[in-house]
């Protein structure tokens, strides 16, 4: 009989989906549809992720292990059984541990999947107990994360579901239609019942044309916008009752606000001080007043510092109080599962060094890191990490040992000496979270994995036997995992454990019907919201939130643009992003630019440009459209390598340079220039 399995979407999305996978009377997947009883996906799924199961039984995907016949970046491999993979692999793991000790082991997990099983949780145990490297993920939204950490203690400000509630939503920095579309009905609702919605953001996309209003500051000048709002506030009438018994430094804070006069901060964001004084205004008397803040404004020098700020506009107005107000960045800090157990740290017998993602070309390059094996997870940082040229050259090298476990041959997988296959997500088992709303989701695999694909739970635990290691949490099974997982106060107490979770299919997180993470306190060592922190100051963050201008992006050097990268329509981050149907998809890569800014520099429609810096260039069709505002091109992020007529995407422009707070990735601090696209000869 055919028959349903519930399931969620494993992508880097605030949305994750739950869906529903129909399976035939002979195994097979034969219709995947999102599940309409979820309270916030409400059966809707992306045009991102509609065709999971075509891509699942894509010609391009990876069915057995390889392994490497010629030079690194060639492309040469040759099919190899995982008896062989598993041995080769633990030979050179024991002759690396031998000789350079676990530290020269680097496990870079990325986000390709988000699940707690297959992402980056369960997989810890291995390789704390052989002592590898800590890996610090720090290339999405860590700057933020930090940023908030010294104002409100936590990004998890509002239920996002909450924005019915609201009077005025401010969408800062985040395309909600393309990159969180399950928000959009709720929003809608509000409007219905007479909310305004504001979208700022340096790029006129889809969500911005759909607000009631739009503001384009500079790139990388959000800060002062937010204190040039805070000014506004503070003369129009703050919550003086909240200020007084929910904050701390208020007076110093609001003594700061003097430099930030609208028509200072029009200078700085080119934005109408009318236009600052307006929404000011407006943000003083509509309460409830939210704001979604989106990944893309702390993705500058000084981002944690940008989120740091903003996080204070709902403290003046009183907002972090009513439902309906406050700030939603992230909600994953109110899951509180059991990550310790999951991963194990106190398998470790010694204390690694901690390399850090977004330097992935440093870290390699620097003789002291002494890294000898590279395992790639979940990733492809030959396409999402910053400074392509240098992390190519980087994965060239022989002496690093490097395997790709992955379902597509990436342009990262090219530079492996070993490639793994890997199941997706109909065909494994796996725990979702959610960093946009608060539900926590199951998945049950579906199907049988295609060839020799292996989940990254049974992978590593195949790794442990192969290297001798008897250590019995290292072999714990997929339903053993999750129940680690959920052994946590929150959830016991409720009742709740594997069975529950995998009946349901979802649940809602313990104790959040009348989610308001701040109505007592907020997290932070005083409990309440803190103006000013000596903790940021001694951290080198200043004792006030204020602002600091990005190293490139606002220069507004003659003849360049800031260059961003959002998110495009059709994959997240580089998933999927080589499979031939989404290369048709989202076509060409393309380059935006504003009409003024195209006549200024001679720049015609749809002639092909070369776009670039002293890093490294990439070759586009130029578009002259309304998404651009003056001083800006606009691409977006995930297309792989092979996709450019020169080998080279936008990422080669992007300096491996950190940000202010968690050594954050700037993909959007890089001025670039364009130039008509000569051929080299």
């Amino acid at each position: 009989m055919p028959h349903d399995v519930f399931g969620a979407c494993p992508l880097d999305c605030p949305d994750a989906c739950s869906w529903v996978v129909t399976v035939d009377d002979h195994g097979r997947a034969v219709k995947l549809r999102g599940n309409a009883d979820h309270p916030h996906t409400r059966g809707g799924l992306c045009v991102k992720v509609n065709p999971y199961l075509e891509f699942s039984s894509d010609p391009s995907r990876l069915l057995h292990p390889m392994r490497r016949t010629g030079p690194k970046g060639s492309g040469q491999f040759e099919p190899i059984t995982w008896d062989e993979a598993l041995g080769a692999i633990a030979e050179r793991l024991h002759d690396i541990l031998a000789e350079h000790g676990g530290d020269s082991i680097w496990p870079f997990d990325g986000t390709g999947s988000v699940g707690y099983l297959q992402g980056c949780g369960a997989p810890h145990r291995f390789w704390s107990a052989i002592g590898a490297a800590r890996h610090h993920t720090s290339i999405c939204s860590i700057s933020g994360h930090l940023g908030m950490s010294y104002t409100s203690g936590s990004a998890a400000g509002m239920d996002p579901e909450d924005v019915v509630h609201s009077k005025l939503i401010v969408l800062w920095g985040s395309n909600t239609l393309t990159s969180n579309q399950h928000l959009w009905p709720f929003i809608e609702t509000a409007r219905a019942d007479g909310a305004y919605v504001v979208v700022i953001d340096p790029v006129r996309h889809r969500t911005a044309e759909r607000a009631d209003e739009h503001i384009a500051p500079r790139v990388g000048t959000d800060a002062a916008l937010a204190l040039g709002l805070c000014h506004v506030i503070a003369q129009q009438g703050t919550d003086t009752r909240f200020l007084a018994e929910r904050t701390s430094g208020w007076a110093a804070f609001e003594d700061s606000l003097a430099d930030y006069t609208p028509e200072r901060v029009a200078q700085i964001c080119d934005v109408p001080a009318e236009a600052i004084i307006a929404l000011g205004t407006r943000m003083a008397v509509s309460q409830p007043m939210a704001i979604k803040l989106g990944q893309g404004m702390q993705r500058h020098r000084h981002g944690g510092q940008t989120a740091r700020v903003i996080s204070c506009i709902p403290a003046l107005t009183g907002d972090y109080a009513r439902r309906g107000g406050g700030l939603v960045y992230s909600t994953s800090d109110a899951y509180m599962l059991n990550g310790y157990k999951l991963s194990r740290p106190d398998l470790r017998r010694t204390q690694p060094q901690t390399l850090v993602m977004t330097r992935l070309g440093r870290e390699l390059q620097r003789a002291d890191a002494n890294v000898k094996a590279l395992f790639v997870m979940g990733a492809n940082p030959m396409v999402s990490n910053p400074d392509q040229t240098l992390v190519r050259a980087q994965l060239t090298r022989d002496d690093v040992f490097t395997v790709v476990f992955d379902a597509y041959r990436t342009d990262t997988a090219e530079y492996a000496d070993i490639i793994l296959p890997s199941t997706l997500q109909t065909e494994h088992t796996e725990i979702m979270e959610s960093f946009g709303h608060l539900y926590l989701n199951w998945n049950e695999p579906a199907v049988a994995p295609p060839g020799e694909c292996l989940s990254k739970t049974e992978f590593m635990r195949r790794l442990a036997a192969a290297m001798g290691l008897t250590e019995p949490a290292l072999f714990a099974t997929d339903l053993e995992l999750a129940a680690d997982l959920l052994d946590a106060p929150l959830w016991r107490d409720a009742g709740i454990g594997v069975d529950q979770l995998r009946t349901a299919g979802w649940l809602r997180i313990p104790g959040t019907i009348d989610y308001a993470p701040f109505a007592e306190r907020f997290a932070t060592p005083s409990g309440r919201f803190e103006f000013v922190s000596a903790r940021a100051e001694r951290d080198g963050h200043g004792l006030l939130p204020n602002y600091r201008p990005p190293s490139e992006a606002a220069d507004d050097e003659p003849g360049t643009f800031a260059l961003v990268s959002p998110a495009g329509q059709f994959f997240v981050n580089s998933v999927f992003a080589g499979i031939d149907r989404n290369i048709e998809r989202a076509g060409e890569p393309s380059i935006t630019v504003c009409a003024a800014d195209a006549a200024e520099q001679s720049l015609v429609h749809g002639e092909l440009v070369s776009v670039g810096n002293d890093r490294g260039s990439f070759v586009a069709r130029l578009n002259i459209g309304t998404a651009a505002r003056s001083g800006i091109a606009v691409t977006t992020k995930g297309a792989w390598t092979k996709v450019f007529s020169d080998g080279q995407s936008v990422n080669v422009t992007v300096p491996e340079r950190d940000s202010d707070m968690g050594a954050g990735a700037v993909y959007h601090d890089n001025r670039v220039s364009i130039r008509p696209y000569q051929p080299r000869n």
